[in-house]
This record gives structure tokens, sequence and C-alpha cells, in this order.
């Protein structure tokens, strides 16, 4: 990969001390250009979360070096140059759709019209126009992670950083949200990092799947997903679609057989 907005080289992740030592993370190097789609995926406890984490400058590694946009995590994050998605949508219940997205901006120092105007655009471009006065409790869970990834693009982020954004969705709000993710990374250009359980889901969304070893979390092989797009419900139906999950699949299940053939990281 090339015109990386995210490197990482050498990085390992040590929680604890002396006999409560616990490695999450081991011998990370991961490069993510401008504008790729980039899933996480990997057994429970491989440290997907952690790494996502490293790079949002939520926690620290323990050796390694951790880039965003040519600079420190650390002052990547104070220049805001990303925005986070989490599982739960993290709204505050008494302000309004449109006060919660507005949030950031109103921490930046924007001015009252230009913080309207931003917040009004980007409920637009989650199809949320009309839901401005609504309150969080007034909204679906679907509505409300809508709004979430409306407030994290407010601040025109470079990176958008996704934790399971909708494991706690039925399947069919799940796939309709994959939809408008997709419409809104290729209307903005987003560089995306995205975490997730699903293989399926990892496929569908991705330009390229990072699989993990289980704990030490260590990138096994990252995996280009070469599908036609836009990606539509027609894309859950292509054979290459099917081909691409059972390729996944069986680099996570040779892995934790101990079969040959898992190594560094394939640039592509």
């Amino acid at each position: 990969m090339s015109d990386a907005v995210v490197r990482l080289r050498g990085v390992d992740k040590v929680f604890g001390t002396g006999a409560d030592k616990t490695p999450a993370l081991q011998k990370i190097d991961l490069e993510i250009p401008k504008g790729a789609f980039v899933s996480l995926i990997g057994p429970s406890g491989c440290g997907k979360s952690t790494l996502l984490r490293l790079i949002g400058d939520l926690t620290q590694p323990s050796t390694g070096i951790v880039e965003v946009n040519g600079k420190t995590a650390h002052r990547a994050r104070l220049d805001r140059d990303y925005g986070m998605v989490f599982q739960a949508p993290v709204l505050f219940d008494w302000r309004t759709v449109q006060g919660n997205v507005e949030l950031p901006l109103e921490v930046s120092a924007k001015n009252g019209s230009a913080r309207a105007d931003r917040a009004k655009a980007m409920l637009a471009l989650v199809e949320l126009t009309g839901f401005e006065r609504r309150y969080p409790w007034q909204l679906s869970g679907g509505m409300q992670q809508r709004v979430a990834i409306a407030r994290a693009l407010s601040i025109e982020p470079a990176i958008l950083l996704m934790d399971e954004p909708f494991g706690a969705l039925d399947e069919m709000t799940r796939e309709r949200l994959n939809l408008e993710l997709l419409r809104i990374w290729q209307q903005t250009g987003t560089t995306i990092v995205f975490v997730t359980h699903s293989i399926p889901e990892a496929v569908f969304l991705s330009t390229h799947v990072a699989v993990m070893s289980a704990r030490p979390g260590r990138i096994i092989e990252l995996i280009p997903v070469d599908l036609p797009q836009p990606r539509n419900d027609l894309t859950r139906e292509d054979e290459r679609y099917f081909g691409f999950i059972t390729r996944v699949r069986e680099r996570l299940r040779g892995h934790e057989m101990g079969r040959p053939g898992a190594a560094e990281v394939a640039a592509s």
C-alpha cells in the first residue's frame, strides 16, 4: 500500500506487569492508505478493539510506532484528525439530535450558525433530515447510530474509527446500515478502520480485511477485497463475495489449527 494515512511499525501492547502481565498485541505492522475501508477481524479477545484504540490514541503502545496523517497518534488526536463511533451510540438524552451532532463543534469553538449548518448537512448525509429536534430516546437503535456517525463526521475527520458500531442491531437493520455506511464513505472519501466479528460484514464493506490471530493478536494477512463498487444487495448474491468469505474464514481456521502459511502482512 502507498499514500498511507495510518502506519504501525513493530507495535506491541502489554497490559499489567509482573505475574499479571497480559500480552494483547504483538509485532503489528500495518499501513492503511487514504480512502481505504479496512476491517479488523479475528477471534474474540485477539485485540481488535485495542488496535483501534492505539490508532485513536485512547491507549499507548508498549513498544513500536503509531503514526496518523504523518504525525504521532497523540498529535493527530489533538488535531482532530479522526472521529470515533462505538457499539453504543453514546448520545446525550437531554440534547436534541442536532445538539448531539453539534457537540464536537462546540468543543472546537465553532460559532452557532456554522455549527447548525454543519450539523444539518451531516444529518442530511445520514438521511435524518427532519429529525433535528427529536431526542435520542425518540429514535430507533439504527437511527441513533446514524446520529453517532453524523456527529463523528461533523469535524471533517481524515479517518473514521468504528468499533463494532452495528453489533447490537438486528440483521435487517445492520444490512441496511452497511449500505448507508458505504454510501457515506463513497461521498466523503473518509478513510475507515472498522472492527467487526462478522466475516460477511467485513467482506461486504471493505477494500481490505485484516485477519488477526488469537491473543496476543498479530495480523496474519491483509486480504484485498476487489469486489466491484458501488456494492449493493446483489453483491451479497455474487459467487466472488462468498469466495472472499470462505477465504477469510479458512485463514482464521487455518491459523487456529496451526497450518503453515501464516506470515507477514501482504501489501497490495
